[in-house]
């Protein structure tokens, strides 16, 4: 193989996939990166064997072939080189080094046989359907926030995407949840997406779309089996298992008789709630919210440092209400809200709230919290 490539397109790839490849492998090959060359094209791929992207770029091909070489060192020698360089990368069949030339720097990396690379074969995708980035982008960044970390209810490490309704309010819906708060975002569902089942993207696989997506203005295609997912960005190839396991019936802990209506300045509020939870314990993080009129009093009362209070301007006209929340879930959900308003739905001090945008373009998310004992 013999292949010059330009150094940022280069780097710019292999920074995509080699994200994909754990620290420590018990594995060998799965700390590799496949490298091929083929047609005037270069291609990467990496697997963690959950998880699998490959990116194309374009390259100088002088002589085809295929190789792996350690992902991680392979992206910090291309890091490190001089920017504007054009990178040579030859190997023969001869040696199992991969060598890597630019200006005056050479480095040879030990390879292994690119047919122990494993494949995450995808099989049939049966649904297929196109999202705009920024759609998708939508999707993930109002929800992930709530996905679990508790790995022992892994069904819960993901978002739920499905549809939901029929007709012309068919819905494109992700849902998450860690069993404190769920977020909730609707999207018109766009051709080929009715019928889908609904799937588990992983926190993983989540995240690794999210960076790719990042900057990009065009769209993004998306295919579905039961037990895979394969999104295409551009020029990369995202395939990923999905998580085998029941996601729960959401919409039962979604309550719909709050009556107490609560609407709030939204940057008002996020600053008073980060101001007075300065003073919350570690452990707690619980603040007090007491209505009363269109008054809200915020307070924390820690023992072992002091105590806060402020107080706001509201549209509060229920009864009179004190009930507690973790700080931190209030502030994830609060950073959510894209209007000047928040609102809050409020039953009492020990069912859980809702809390939704009052109209604009985040109306179609809806997140909801469980209190605290304050």
């Amino acid at each position: 193989m013999k292949v010059t490539v330009e150094r940022a397109d280069l780097l710019k790839s292999l920074g995509h996939v080699h994200r994909v490849v754990e620290r420590r492998n018990t594995i060998p090959i799965l700390a590799n990166v496949l490298v091929k060359a083929e047609k005037s094209k270069l291609s990467f791929k990496a697997t963690d064997l959950d998880l699998e992207v490959i990116e194309t770029i374009a390259a100088e091909v002088g002589q085809a072939g295929v190789t792996t070489v350690p992902a991680h060192m392979f992206y910090d020698i291309v890091r490190k080189l001089p920017e504007g360089t054009q990178v040579i990368l030859e190997s023969t069949g001869e040696r199992a080094v991969l060598t890597i030339r630019a200006g005056r720097s050479r480095f040879t990396l030990q390879t292994l046989p690119e047919s122990d690379f494993p494949d995450l074969a995808a099989g049939d995708m049966a649904h297929k359907f196109t999202l705009a980035a920024a759609d998708l982008k939508r999707l993930i960044n109002k929800t992930q926030f709530a996905i679990s970390t508790e790995e022992t209810r892994y069904y819960l490490n993901g978002i739920y995407l499905h549809t939901s309704g029929s007709g012309k309010n068919l819905k494109l819906r992700a849902v998450a949840t860690d069993g404190h708060r769920l977020a909730q975002v609707d999207l018109d569902a766009p051709s080929g997406s009715d019928g889908m089942p609904g799937v588990i993207i992983p926190r993983k696989t989540v995240g690794e779309v999210q960076r790719l997506i990042e900057d990009m203005d065009g769209d993004v295609q998306i295919e579905l089996s039961a037990s895979k997912v394969r999104i295409t960005v551009g020029n990369v190839v995202l395939t990923s298992k999905l998580i085998d396991g029941t996601f729960p019936d959401y919409a039962r802990v979604i309550p719909a008789g709050n009556d107490k209506l609560l609407e709030v300045e939204k940057g008002e509020f996020e600053q008073a709630v980060d101001r007075v939870s300065t003073v919350s314990s570690e452990r707690g993080r619980a603040v007090k919210l007491s209505l009363s009129g269109g008054k809200l009093t915020l307070s924390v009362n820690n023992p072992d440092s002091g105590s806060a209070t402020e107080e706001l301007e509201v549209t509060y006209e229920a009864d009179a209400l004190d009930i507690g929340f973790n700080s931190r879930y209030l502030l994830d959900i609060a950073a959510q809200i894209e209007g000047d308003t928040a609102v809050l739905r409020l039953a009492d001090p020990g069912s859980p709230t809702l809390i939704e945008e009052k109209s604009g373009k985040g109306a179609g998310a809806l997140y909801v919290l469980m209190p605290m004992r304050v």
